[in-house]
């Protein structure tokens, strides 16, 4: 599937919110007129395996040498075991923090030393959690061959910040797929899209 797809079916389902007007609020407290749960995903059958089935097709092509996939907890776990499903390969998801009982894992699964690992993440925005991860895993002994999302909101700082990390990114769908989308399918008004790009180009200034 195209990008601008991908774009319109998260529209269709709500994975993707726009509220200019009334912005949401990130859990890192950051103000956002967008705000994207790929978790919705799940509940439709049909995409779920149109978004799986393209993630596939990326992580075929564009990381051929991958020996296992790594979700990111929590969102990118289902979206990364559908994935090692397909392609017939071992699976583990990395939490932001060593669980406080048991046996305190912050690496979850059988991930063995020195093994080539795709980093499958719902969505990118500032970047700072699959940086974390990719972190994790280095410290462990493997190689990232890169990191695979859904949706980024193509923040020209995170894009910096993965190329100064020389890491390799692949989204189905950006920013800007979403609001020509967004406007092409009446989501947003004009004056509503002026709101979001100037939030975009701003981001990391304003918040």
């Amino acid at each position: 599937m195209s990008p601008k797809q991908i774009a319109k079916l998260l529209l269709q389902i709500n994975a993707i919110k726009l509220k200019p007007e009334t912005p949401f609020t990130w859990s890192s407290g950051k103000k956002s007129p967008i705000y994207c749960d790929n978790r919705l995903i799940l509940s439709y059958p049909e995409i779920r395996q149109n978004i799986a089935e393209t993630l596939t097709a990326y992580a075929q092509q564009e990381f051929k040498k991958t020996e296992i996939i790594a979700g990111v907890a929590t969102a990118g776990i289902p979206h990364g075991v559908l994935i090692a499903h397909t392609m017939n390969l071992p699976f583990v998801y990395v939490r932001s923090s060593e669980k406080k009982h048991g046996r305190k894992n912050k690496i979850e699964g059988e991930l063995g030393q020195n093994k080539k690992v795709l980093i499958i993440e719902d969505l990118i925005s500032t970047g700072k959690s699959s940086l974390h991860v990719a972190n994790t895993l280095k410290n462990y002994g493997c190689e990232i061959l890169g990191i695979l999302s859904i949706f980024n909101y193509n923040f020209i700082t995170t894009k910096e910040m993965f190329k100064q990390e020389k890491m390799k990114i692949f989204s189905l769908c950006n920013f800007n797929d979403l609001i020509i989308v967004g406007e092409e399918e009446n989501y947003i008004s004009k004056n509503q899209l002026t709101i979001i790009k100037d939030w975009h180009v701003n981001f990391y200034s304003k918040n």
